[in-house]
C-alpha cells in the first residue's frame, strides 16, 4: 500500500509540475511532503523528497513559455 501512495504522490507533483507556476509547485511540493511524511516509511519519504528536490531544479513548462515568448 505504501508503494502506491509514494507513486500517488510523485504523479501529485509530475502534475503540478506541469501545471504551476514556479512558486505555486514549491508550495505544493511542500504540502504533498507534509501530508506523506505521515503515511510513508523513512526511506520512502526520503525518496520523495530527493524526487521533489530534482523536479524543482528543473524548469516548468509555464517557465519555458515565458522565455520564449519573452525572447520574440
Amino acid at each position: 500500500m505504501n508503494n502506491q501512495i509514494l507513486q500517488a504522490c510523485k504523479e501529485l507533483i509530475d502534475d503540478a509540475k506541469m501545471g504551476c507556476a514556479d512558486l505555486i509547485f514549491k508550495e505544493v511540493c511542500l504540502e504533498i511532503l507534509s501530508r506523506a511524511r505521515h503515511v510513508l516509511t523513512e526511506k520512502q519519504f526520503r525518496s520523495l523528497v530527493e524526487y521533489a528536490a530534482e523536479r524543482m531544479k528543473e524548469k516548468t513548462p509555464f517557465e519555458i513559455q515565458q522565455e520564449l515568448i519573452a525572447s520574440t
